[in-house]
């Protein structure tokens, strides 16, 4: 989960800007986290105490505003609605990492994916992307080895990750579909060497900069083992105590 988080903080300041570059830093005064990491932390949180899902999303949403939420989920979060919108964008995928560490099995993966996703984003496309992250994470913890992943990830879902970056890159845009999103981002990670070159490889796309690094870093973190401790310790101190107090308490759950 906290490779998720820190891929938000990394990739915030090249969100809107169309950055194509491999060499940048890490971190800088511009490095925040976004929505991505707001609603990460909810999902863990739901899971960890059985919280009503829409609920705790908008409970989240109110009390960290201006983090660069969607326009129709911002317009949910201001309703009186807690009914889904059917919507298919990337929301739905960059939130879902704590599904994939804490369940043990494939059946119950999928299942608690599926209901964090159509909490908001019902259309299939939006559950897929959800599913789809969550169980590429869950078969990296399991020991999957990266040709494993790509044959089991296009199988069960029909995501073509095949192209190479460097075909990719040169026509990729600002895409804020799960379908535009998920695809780029479990290739990044499958030619990474590296968790930072996880998040190096993501961001360098130019696309949704921050959730595709969020989504690359979740898997990356789940295959490589804890990220760096100097990552770790500067995304850290970029959080909210509060945000803390959560991710402290499902690692300790991970370790029980």
């Amino acid at each position: 989960m906290l490779g998720a988080i820190a891929g938000d903080i990394i990739g915030s300041p090249y969100e809107f800007i169309s950055f194509k570059g491999y060499d940048f830093p890490l971190f800088s005064k511009q490095s925040d986290y976004t929505d991505d990491t707001v609603l990460t932390v909810a999902v863990a949180d739901i899971l960890m105490h059985d919280r009503e899902i829409a609920a705790t999303l908008k409970s989240y949403t109110r009390q960290y505003p201006n983090r660069g939420y969607g326009g129709n989920f911002a317009r949910w979060v201001a309703s009186d609605s807690l009914e889904p919108y059917n919507s298919w964008g990337n929301g739905a995928a960059m939130r879902t990492s704590p599904v994939g560490f804490l369940f043990t099995n494939e059946v119950d993966v999928l299942a608690a994916a599926r209901d964090i996703a159509q909490a908001t984003h019902n259309h299939p496309e939006g559950i897929r992307g959800a599913q789809a992250l969550a169980y590429a994470i869950f078969l990296a913890r399991q020991g999957a080895g990266k040709e494993e992943l790509r044959t089991e990830i296009t199988r069960w879902f029909g995501y073509d990750l095949s192209p190479k970056l460097e075909d990719i890159r040169p026509s990729y845009r600002f895409d804020e579909s799960c379908q535009g999103t998920v695809p780029p981002a479990l290739i990044a990670f499958l030619e990474s060497a590296d968790f930072e070159d996880a998040i190096r490889k993501a961001i360098s796309l130019g696309g949704d900069a921050d959730t595709l690094a969020c989504i690359t870093g979740s898997v990356a973190e789940a295959y490589f083992g804890p990220i760096p401790q100097e990552i770790a310790q500067q995304t850290r101190q970029r959080l909210p105590r509060a945000f803390l107090e959560v991710i402290d308490k499902f690692y300790l759950m991970l370790e029980a």
